[in-house]
């Protein structure tokens, strides 16, 4: 069965690039992006696991710890990351897990019949520092994932935790947000003093409460 938003990620022991793991003791409190590809030495990947070592910094602010999955053996990873560290002007930062006997993949679904029985498919997901799936993508083989999407959801989802917000359209870190339904309008004052605007009854917005 594949995992569902809210569902606990499984834990899990495996080899990485970075040594022998446990996944839960890995990620510690922190929010975690776990994504798959299907194959070392594949050029969409490259550039992806490149991406997510240039965003080092970006994924620390939020408290974010990356790791990728293939079903390759680690001898492969370690030849690969030369390619990447080389292409992609990085340097690797973050382990890269050798799931050969595909108990890993299996454990999150990344193995997906229709579109191949021997590899994983390119799936993201976005678990929070109670081992919770937040979000879940699954990516075909032609497109690079979007790590700029990725890290506006974590952005809302760290924000909406924390306050009665939601976050609209398109929106970006520092824009105005939806007051949550449940908050009645005499409550909007003292629960977001910089003011707020209703557009309709159900549709209240405020300026992002977490920044100054």
């Amino acid at each position: 069965m594949s995992l569902r938003l809210g569902d606990s990620a499984p834990n899990f022991k495996a080899a990485t690039t970075q040594g022998e793991i446990d996944f839960y003791d890995w990620a510690g409190d922190n929010w975690v992006v776990f994504y798959s590809h299907p194959a070392d030495f594949t050029p969409v990947c490259t550039t992806e696991l490149g991406r997510t070592a240039a965003l080092k910094e970006e994924f620390a602010k939020r408290g974010v710890k990356p790791i990728a999955l293939s079903v390759d053996p680690l001898t492969d990873h370690h030849e690969w990351i030369k390619d990447i560290e080389e292409t992609q002007e990085v340097k690797m930062n973050f382990p890269v897990i050798a799931d050969h006997d595909r108990k890993v993949a299996e454990l999150y679904d990344m193995i997906h019949p229709n579109a191949t029985t021997k590899v994983t498919v390119r799936s993201v997901f976005v678990i929070d520092p109670n081992k919770k799936v937040r979000l879940t993508l699954t990516y075909p083989p032609s497109t690079g994932r979007n790590f700029h999407e990725i890290l506006r959801v974590i952005d809302s989802l760290q924000l909406t935790d924390n306050y009665s917000v939601a976050t609209p359209v398109d929106w970006e870190h520092g824009q105005d947000v939806v007051i949550s339904p449940s908050i009645a309008d005499a409550d909007i004052p003292a629960k977001f003093p910089k003011g707020h605007t209703k557009i309709k009854p159900y549709l209240r917005t405020t300026p992002q409460p977490n920044i100054d």
